[in-house]
């Protein structure tokens, strides 16, 4: 099934190349693989992938300076594979328009679940339907949009209206870490001030009153200094 799919793996370190190119092979995707960015430029230019992994430490430059490139003309979705743990890195790549940001060294089920949400929020994105009309439902929560509704165990949660935005927003692109200022810029506007502590004072706020114990999530998961990545739509699983 994952046959239609073509991967590009943008990688110079060749034992983590190998890797996730016998793993993603394995699992029925198409890969091609490239070791310097100005290789992979090319082909993302000629073949149009379906999905890039992407290095930041590349011989002959930056990974971010790809993804701003890239950004340029296409939304391909990209999942940064980076040895770069430090939040900076996370919030530039994320901030630029990669997908995702998978930190080395990593699993096989971790990549593969990964590049499954990456793939499927692209599809909706590429949809000619609107965005997300059938509810989201993940663990007996669900939001329904039309009628901007959320029932959790079939009792309704009230919630204001900014809080509503947050939540939808994040539902929209479950399965993704969203950064805090792609947050903020979503709900406030983008002119909105870079201090987030609004943002965490509503997060707080929604986790009391969604989360059956707020100090051990199941819906809201926060990446410490990089944003909030909301369960994963168990429609799209």
């Amino acid at each position: 099934m994952n046959d239609s799919y073509s991967i590009l793996i943008i990688e110079d370190e060749k034992n983590i190349l190998d890797f996730m190119s016998r793993t993603l092979k394995a699992n029925g995707y198409k890969t091609t693989t490239v070791t310097s960015g100005k290789a992979g430029l090319s082909i993302i230019n000629s073949q149009c992938p379906d999905l890039i992994l992407l290095d930041l430490g590349l011989p002959d430059m930056d990974g971010n300076d790809i993804i701003a490139s890239v950004r340029e003309w296409t939304s391909c979705p990209i999942i940064v594979i980076s040895a770069r743990t430090g939040e900076h890195d996370k919030v530039a790549a994320l901030d630029l328009g990669a997908d995702d940001y998978i930190t080395k060294p990593f699993g096989t089920s971790e990549l593969l679940a990964r590049i499954r949400t990456s793939l499927r929020h692209s599809n909706r994105m590429a949809s000619n339907s609107p965005l997300y009309i059938r509810p989201y439902k993940c663990q007996g929560l669900i939001l329904d949009f039309e009628k901007r509704m959320l029932t959790l165990d079939g009792e309704e949660i009230h919630l204001t209206p900014i809080e509503y935005k947050i939540v939808a927003y994040l539902a929209r692109n479950s399965g993704k870490v969203m950064t805090y200022a792609s947050v903020m810029a979503n709900v406030w506007g983008p002119f909105t001030d870079n201090n987030n502590r609004i943002l965490r004072v509503n997060m707080a706020n929604i986790r009391r009153k969604i989360e059956r114990n707020p100090s051990q999530p199941q819906f809201l998961f926060t990446e410490v200094g990089v944003g909030y990545r909301m369960c994963e739509d168990e429609n799209e699983v």
